[in-house]
């Protein structure tokens, strides 16, 4: 819920943010042109206008990525490397709600996990490049067979079983993921 709290914060903060410098630049007769060396006349550009998310109120720790379903946020442990993707959530007791771990792959492609070690029942959603849920599977604890996706991936979203249903959240869902800053 925290985490929640901070990322509609950190959004309605660089919102106003943002507006302000509109209306500065307004007031003050700036253009694009002026301050961007392009022709988009006199409307400034978003990219350039919104600050990076590199403060700790506007983004989630290293490591750490918030993955939004609408008004869902999941704040999730990235795995990024071969190490990391190969030990997910071994060895774990508990899980507590709103937190899992998201799997980020160098490429698309149909995706196997299996739950050795792992004694917590996980639901698993698989996701396209634009963070398009294209398959949810249930997984039960210490199976050591593939659990395989339907669709080609590049991430794969752990979180506690029945996370996904009990927030309306399936196949077609979109997330908007947010990566804390880089290890």
């Amino acid at each position: 819920m925290q985490a929640r709290e901070e990322f509609h914060k950190a959004v309605y903060g660089r919102l106003a943010w943002v507006l302000g410098i509109g209306v500065s630049a307004t007031l003050l007769g700036c253009t694009a042109t002026e301050e961007h060396g392009s022709d988009t006349g006199r409307a400034l550009r978003a990219e350039a206008a919104v600050p990076a998310l590199s403060s700790p109120s506007s983004a989630p720790p290293a490591g750490r990525a918030w993955v939004i379903f609408g008004a869902d946020t999941v704040v999730a442990e990235v795995a990024a490397t071969a190490d990391e993707r190969a030990e997910g959530l071994m060895y774990r007791e508990s899980l507590p709600d709103g937190t899992g771990m998201l799997f980020v792959f160098p490429d698309v492609s149909v995706r196997g996990f299996w739950m050795a070690n792992t004694y917590i029942p996980l639901d698993i959603a698989f996701m396209d490049a634009a963070f398009n849920v294209v398959d949810i599977i249930g997984m039960q604890p210490l199976v050591t067979e593939t659990y395989n996706s339907r669709a080609p991936a590049m991430y794969g979203l752990e979180v506690r079983q029945g996370w996904f249903a009990e927030n309306g959240i399936g196949i077609g869902s979109r997330a908007q993921v947010v990566f804390g800053a880089s290890r």
